[in-house]
């Protein structure tokens, strides 16, 4: 079975097109032209092994908003896409990830019902020229189209760094996780309902 999917979505405001494997080996072409949200894609590749590719062209002359917002909803599209009925899935993933001072912890099920319980209190306001706001639109994008619960709490930190590349990594890793397949569970929807 392939998990594969391409998601193409234009607005006014963006054009941006997503390419995914979920069961890569976590190659990425990124170009979003936000600097870092490409760094924070590479991790969500790199630790959730999915081959990923994104490019996308935004209103960037006005702010990182709309581009990093519409990546996290194209990218959620292409997710849910890509693990189709979700018979056999893990269902539900965890991880914690530290990075030197910082550990975050982001729980995922792909649950079918979008919600978002958002807790990183950034030390500061911007990364670079990064809106540390931002990675909140693009979770919320995200959980929104991909149809997942996302839990994610930033336990300690005091680099921002280091506290939003936690995240992105630990995110990575319960995606990954949770969308695994379990040979047990082969043929299976994880729910006592029957469809997720």
């Amino acid at each position: 079975m392939t998990r594969t999917a391409e998601i193409t979505r234009n607005t006014s405001e963006t054009q941006i097109r997503v390419a995914l494997n979920l069961d890569g080996t976590g190659r990425q072409k990124l170009n979003t032209g936000v600097p870092f949200l490409d760094h924070m894609l590479d991790q969500i590749a790199r630790h959730g092994l999915i081959d990923l590719e994104v490019e996308a062209v935004g209103d960037l002359h006005i702010d990182d908003h709309h581009t990093v917002e519409d990546t996290g909803i194209t990218l959620g599209m292409a997710v849910a896409k890509a693990i189709g009925d979700k018979k056999g899935i893990r269902r539900y993933g965890h991880a914690y990830v530290p990075l030197d001072e910082a550990l975050s912890r982001v729980v995922i099920d792909f649950s079918g019902r979008p919600g978002l319980e958002w807790h990183v209190p950034f030390t500061r306001a911007t990364i670079g020229r990064f809106d540390v706001d931002l990675t909140i639109e693009f979770f919320r994008g995200f959980v929104n189209h991909a149809g997942v619960t996302l839990h994610v709490d930033n336990l300690r930190g005091v680099n921002a760094h280091h506290q939003c590349e936690t995240v992105f990594k630990a995110f990575g890793r319960a995606l990954r996780m949770a969308s695994e397949l379990d040979a047990r569970a082969a043929g299976t929807i994880p729910s006592t309902k029957g469809s997720l």
